[in-house]
Order: structure tokens, then sequence, then C-alpha cells
């Protein structure tokens, strides 16, 4: 039998603690596993302990994204974080905000439609992102983030209410990722600059995670990088530009945004990776304040395949206005 990881907040720690990877576990990335075990601690932290060498695996150093296996020792160094009753709660209309957004939920899981704008989760000077929300809206349940999204982006976000659907999701996302998107089907929609071409594009380029300065992410192009497929499907033009379906069939860090650029029709209103004089006259002209990125659908099944999920999330307003304004 597995044993429990415990999820009590770290507050004041004293001493290094060593924590066995239990059996449910199994697969999940370093970084991850840290966060559930040093509650209310912000990703960047998480990092520099990772790169510090204070964080351990059987005694040696790893890297943040690494694969850990059940029966893994992690060690976890002391870290000083504030009491979970000193931290404040979510504003109330923040909490509202966010119920109102949940498209789907049963026993097993939660599904949010993140309003752009809204972090996966807190750190980086975030107090409190969607998934320290919905812990305080559900404060009896434990939730845990399937996935993530960019914060600009809108759509989709999967919360797990059980540790069995974690797992299970968690093995059809790296199935997707290994195995030509047979995991989980993921559909995006978005406005590409310019007109693209009919029919389907298919992007087969690798991508790269770089830090610039300041700890950044910036992801690029790169032959030793990590597999990437994406295939673009224009649905309608609008004002010179292409409203396009994106189907994904692995969940890169930034990967539409990325291969976007690289086909030379950039996300519109992306400040990363796109066109600043574009952005601008988007915004003028058409009320484009923030990046055109939507996750609308995603379907799999549980249960060894026996209970299938398809799961949508509306176009946010602000974006259905644009595609209006550039009619």
């Amino acid at each position: 039998m597995s044993s429990h990881v415990p999820e009590r907040p770290a507050a004041k720690q004293a001493s290094v603690r060593l924590v066995r990877v239990p059996e449910d576990r199994g697969g999940q990335r370093l970084d991850n596993f840290l966060l559930g075990q040093l509650k209310g601690a912000p990703r960047s932290l998480i990092y520099k302990l990772v790169r510090s060498g204070q964080v351990r695996v059987n005694g040696g150093r790893a890297k943040a994204e690494r694969k850990l296996e059940p029966g893994d020792e992690v060690r976890i160094p002391p870290v000083s974080l504030a009491e979970e009753g000193e931290r404040t709660a979510p504003p109330a209309a923040f909490m509202q905000r966010l119920e109102q957004a949940i498209v789907f939920e049963d026993e097993r899981l939660l599904a949010l439609n993140k309003p752009s704008g809204v972090a996966s989760h807190g750190g980086s000077g975030i107090s409190h992102g969607a998934i320290e929300t919905l812990r305080a809206l559900r404060p009896n349940r434990t939730l845990e983030l399937v996935h993530r999204l960019d914060r600009d982006t809108s759509g989709l976000l999967i919360v797990a209410k059980k540790r069995s659907a974690l797992t299970e999701l968690q093995a059809l996302m790296r199935e997707s990722d290994a195995d030509d998107g047979r995991g989980i089907a993921k559909r995006y929609l978005t406005l590409l600059v310019g007109r693209m071409p009919d029919g389907v594009m298919t992007v087969d380029a690798p991508l790269h995670i770089g830090l610039r300065q300041g700890g950044e992410r910036h992801v690029q192009v790169h032959r030793d990088g990590k597999a990437s497929l994406s295939h673009f499907r224009v649905l309608e033009r609008r004002g010179g530009h292409s409203y396009c379906e994106v189907k994904i069939e692995t969940g890169r860090t930034h990967q539409i945004r990325v291969h976007a650029q690289h086909i030379g029709h950039a996300v519109a209103g992306d400040e990363k990776y796109g066109d600043p004089e574009i952005n601008k006259r988007l915004r003028d002209q058409a009320g484009l304040r923030r990046l055109f990125l939507h996750a609308a659908s995603l379907e799999f099944a549980l249960e060894g395949g026996k209970t299938p999920y398809v799961l949508n999330a509306p176009l946010a307003p602000e974006l259905a206005q644009v595609l209006d304004a550039l009619a």
C-alpha cells in the first residue's frame, strides 16, 4: 500500500525533510511535487531551490522537469512560509468571478473557463491564481491542477478533485506528448496575423525553452528542442487576418504562439512573440487588448476509456467583440 503524501502547509520549517514519493505520484514532475509539499511557495522559489541543489532526488541533484518514480526519496530544505491562517483570502469579487467561470464539475474533476490575465497558480508576485482561488471556493476538497495555461490565454483549465483522476489525467497528458495526441484531444481558437493559406497547415518544429535575464522564459524553434506538433486550420478571414482552429498533439510551453511566429503569422495581441506595430493597430481598430488565444475544448476518457468527457469553453466575450469589429 502506498503512503499518503502529507500536504500540510510548510510553515516556518526548521529542518530538512526527506519525503518518499508514493505510488500515486509516479510520473509527476519534481517542480509540481514540490509545489504540493511547500504549500504557498511561489514557483520562482521552487526553481531557485532546485537550481541551487538544495533539493535532491535519491541524494543527487535533479532538474525541475524530472519525472519522479514511486519510491524516490526527495530532500526538501527548510523553507519559511506564512502560516495558512496568515494568508489573505482571495477577494470576494474575484472568487465570485471564478465561481461563475466553472463550466463543468463532477466528483472527479472541475473545468474552469479561465479568464485571460488570471494565472493558473500563484507565485512571482501573484497572490491568488486560479488554483488557490478554487481551493478557497471548495475548502473541504483536495484540488490539484492537471495542467497549466499561460496567464494571458483564456479557456479550459482542468482541476482534479480525486487523486485517482489526477493520476489518470496526467498519464493521458504524457500519452498526448509522446504518442501523437491519443491521450487528450486539445483544440484552441486563435486569430493569426495576416492571411494564412487555406486548408490545414501542420507545423512540426521542435521547441526549446531558454531563460532570459531575470528568469523570464523564452521559447524558440531549435533542433535540440522537444518534438512539437500543431495543426492550424483557417475558419474565417477577418480584416485581413485569419481566425483559426488549432489542434495540438503535444503540450509544450508557448507551443501555439511560437509555432505561429515560426510560420510568419504570429498570434494577434502576443506581446512576447508578435509584432508590436500590428498589435497596436489591432488595439486601436478592433479593441484587442489581450492575447487572442483560447483553449476551446478538451476530449478524453477516464476509467480506462469507460467514461468519456467532451468539455467546451465558449469564446471569451472580448475576443468575440474583436471578431465583430474586424468583420
